[in-house]
């Protein structure tokens, strides 16, 4: 039966895809239960006798008629509604409905929830134009979050995945939303394998522009793409659900900067307001404004500590916009052949072993990036140095700055003091005389680190190299202000590069 362009509320109930009933002949078949109910829980038993004719349900269904007496009863009885809400016409909602998928792609899609632990799958309603949920959990500090997400089947074109223009008509109106979305593309249904990832807003810029909607095949859904899509929209959304916040809080954020000591720094407790990204983002802002501001009295090259040891404590790293910014500030102080500038990580073997290896990928790329600004990277895996807080160390001088696992929302001071600094220094020695990731050039030590982390050198280089070259800003949008995917660009291309090289091997 085709549905009237005017639909009445009773209409709409009985179309619904549990009753079914919204044709005159079913209703009359439904109206059978509907007044045994009626007798039964009212105690009425006439009502169980009450029929109607087949064109007075007719007539309802229309609104052009309202049920009185038993019929009446019957009626408000079954849907808890007056007769004359029944009665009203419901507003058409237009939506283009999704093609059907093949089972081969369902089947792909299923990958979402059984390779990664915080990923899950929640399928949409294609028959009421609700688009699927793709649920990216937190893990020990940071919350998680929830995206749109669409599949489309693909052909496989020129080193992309291209969909077909039979599904324009539905990306068209899955990309018009401003909710935050990812579209996938899959090549299993075409003999294929795998999905494709590219943020809604950059397939609707595609669209906007007459291109057809392609999904490179470096955007491949696997561990390295799954990692920058976590880490992306885990912190990207947390930064815009503290926006107002954070901006508030500037001022106080400059005052802490300015001043000459270290005062008493807020309790987490006092900024409940804040999400734990938002938190981290602020204590991040602080210590690396305060580091900045104190480079200039230290008496030599400094030596850094970092007390992040896991690949989520890391993520701000690869996208904080503050965080390149002091990255650049410190290599373009200390910088150079055959400096002495070095930062130490911490990062035991029960970390590596409790961690997945997409999050091991973050804390990779982040070691990464610093030997990429020149930094030399040290890397101890005693346990007992896991909880040394962040540092910056100059012969006796040391510029403390933590904000990971504190209590406050951060902590900074600078000493002078010999017993403050000692075990500072003695941090650091150790760092520099074990490293596991000892090595001449940064492909040296970069294998090693791959190697202790569990990662395929070569696999993990080779897809640095692709993704970098195809560019991760055209896979992946960040709304927040604060983010920046540019020094992660630049970091996929230098593994890259050093994945290509037999120097230094």
């Amino acid at each position: 039966m085709t549905q009237p362009q005017n639909r009445t509320l009773l209409y709409v109930l009985l179309d619904a895809p549990e009753i079914d009933c919204a044709s005159p002949p079913k209703f009359r078949v439904l109206w059978s239960r509907m007044a045994a109910d009626a007798a039964r829980d009212l105690q009425e038993p006439r009502l169980a006798k009450v029929r109607g004719h087949e064109s007075t349900y007719k007539r309802w269904l229309a609104g052009t008629s309202v049920a009185r007496g038993d019929m009446r009863t019957i009626l408000e009885h079954y849907f808890g509604k007056s007769v004359e809400n029944l009665r009203q016409i419901v507003p058409v909602r237009e939506f283009v409905r999704p093609r059907a998928l093949d089972r081969r792609t369902r089947t792909a899609a299923r990958t979402l929830d059984y390779t990664w632990p915080t990923s899950r799958h929640v399928p949409g309603q294609p028959d009421a134009g609700i688009h699927g949920t793709w649920e990216l959990s937190g893990g020990r500090h940071f919350d998680g979050t929830a995206i749109g997400v669409q599949l489309y089947e693909a052909e496989h074109r020129d080193e992309v995945a291209e969909i077909g223009a039979a599904d324009l008509p539905h990306l068209q109106t899955f990309v018009r939303s401003s909710r935050r979305g990812v579209v996938l593309a899959s090549l299993a249904a075409a003999g294929g394998s795998g999905l494709y990832v590219m943020d809604a807003a950059l397939a609707r810029q595609s669209l906007i522009v007459g291109q057809d909607p392609r999904v490179p095949l470096a955007y491949q859904l696997d561990d390295l793409t799954y990692a920058i899509v976590w880490a992306l929209h885990v912190l990207d959304d947390g930064l815009l659900a503290d926006d107002n916040p954070l901006s508030a809080r500037a001022d106080q954020l400059q005052h802490y900067v300015e001043i000459s000591n270290s005062a008493p720094a807020p309790a987490r407790t006092d900024m409940p307001d804040l999400s734990p990204i938002g938190a981290a983002w602020l204590g991040s802002s602080l210590c690396a404004r305060y580091i900045v501001r104190h480079l200039d009295e230290l008496p030599e090259v400094p030596a850094f500590w970092t007390r992040e040891s896991t690949g989520e404590e890391c993520a701000p790293w690869l996208l904080f916009r503050h965080k390149h910014d002091y990255l650049q500030a410190v290599a373009e102080r200390f910088a150079g052949p055959g400096s002495a500038l070095g930062r130490a990580f911490c990062v035991p073997e029960s970390a590596v072993r409790s961690s997945e290896p997409y999050e091991r990928i973050l804390l990779f790329l982040t070691i990464a990036m610093m030997e990429m600004h020149g930094i030399k990277v040290w890397l101890s895996v005693e346990p007992e140095y896991n909880e040394v807080e962040g540092f910056v160390l100059a012969q006796n001088r040391a510029i403390l700055a933590n904000w990971v696992r504190e209590e406050s929302m951060w902590r900074v001071a600078v000493t002078s003091a010999r017993r403050d600094v000692a075990p500072y220094q003695e941090a650091i020695g150790h760092a520099r005389a074990h490293s596991i990731v000892d090595g001449p050039t940064p492909d040296r030590r970069l294998r090693a680190l791959a190697d202790y982390l569990s990662l395929d050198w070569t696999w993990l280089t080779g897809r640095c190299r692709t993704l970098g070259e195809e560019g991760i800003s055209s896979m992946l949008r960040p709304r927040s202000r604060l983010l920046t995917l540019s020094s992660l660009d630049q970091t996929l291309r230098f593994l890259g590069t050093l994945g290509r090289s037999k120097a230094g091997r």
